[in-house]
């Protein structure tokens, strides 16, 4: 399936959440993306406190979260509104601008031997 799209060197990341470590679902993931599933029971292990290892923590919530409630939707029905017409709002630009900063904070993480970048700001 991900072949099929000319991704066949894609890694899939994801957090410790239960229903991501299901059996069920660590056996599809693996069978997408062989050798290259990043999870609490994955091929890779999950870093420890890793937000800044993560597109949508390091910058795709916070975003949405202002965007959101800049609005101060009033409703569920507003809030779900609000949620999907800000992420169909996201410039291309931007998600290149957070995919290229994603690739420099990984590098960092390499070339600090695998500390992440919580460790490196807050101990140097």
């Amino acid at each position: 399936m991900v072949e099929e799209h000319g991704l066949a060197d894609l890694w899939f990341q994801q957090d410790g959440a239960t229903a991501h470590t299901a059996r069920i679902s660590l056996d599809v993931l693996r069978e997408m993306f062989p050798g290259r599933l990043v999870s609490l029971r994955g091929d890779v292990g999950w870093p420890a406190r890793s937000p800044d290892l993560s597109i949508c923590d390091f910058f795709l919530w916070g975003y949405l979260k202002e965007r959101v409630f800049k609005g101060r939707p009033h409703t569920l029905a507003m809030l779900k509104q609000r949620i999907i017409d800000e992420v169909n709002a996201i410039p291309r630009d931007m998600c290149a601008r957070a995919a290229e900063n994603f690739r420099d904070r990984l590098q960092q993480c390499i070339d600090a031997n695998g500390r992440h970048l919580q460790d490196i700001i807050f101990k140097n």
